[in-house]
């Protein structure tokens, strides 16, 4: 069965220094922490904060893609997580065709930002998911050994991270 979610908040895990993408139910207080890459986590906290540029970005192009051949990006779903590693679908409507794409969650939640489209995560996921709140600092824990972290205390905290992040950071880089 499929719930729906929302990006609640983009996180710091402060023992792997790897940004946590946290997705809450609508109807409920579960949540699935999601860990995603820093170039990803850039993308959604400039959409987050409503930054545009004068020059289309990725996650951008791809939504003018598929919008020039005459899709709709529909939903986003997280579908399954496999040796901690999530996995998601783009759902496109085109015309009489729906079209499935297999894509990373951050990726999809990036789109899904950017085009209002709705997102779902499979039920079993946010079974799976669980979290202690203590103060102003969100512990977040998977069964099978999950990852400890916390949320951004503030924007100015996010603004400062994203700031500090080195070229290093997104992999292999060769000019």
């Amino acid at each position: 069965m499929l719930v729906e979610v929302k990006v609640q908040s983009l996180g710091l895990d402060r023992a792997s220094n790897t940004p946590v993408l946290i997705l809450r139910e609508l109807r409920g207080d579960r949540i699935l922490p999601i860990w995603i890459g820093p170039g990803e986590a850039v993308a959604i906290a400039m959409q987050l904060a409503q930054m545009k540029f004068s020059r289309p970005l990725t996650h951008d192009l791809i939504v003018s893609v598929v919008s020039g051949m005459g899709g709709n990006l529909n939903r986003v779903v997280i579908t399954k997580v496999a040796e901690s590693t999530y996995f998601a679908e783009l759902v496109i409507h085109r015309t009489s065709d729906t079209i499935r794409v297999d894509a990373r969650p951050s990726d999809s939640i990036a789109l899904a930002l950017r085009t209002d489209a709705r997102i779902f995560a499979d039920d079993e996921l946010l079974e799976l998911a669980s979290i202690e709140v203590a103060d102003d600092e969100v512990h977040l824990a998977q069964e099978g050994g999950g990852h400890p972290g916390t949320a951004f205390a503030d924007a100015e905290e996010l603004e400062e991270y994203l700031r500090r992040l080195n070229p290093e950071d997104f992999g292999r880089f060769s000019p």
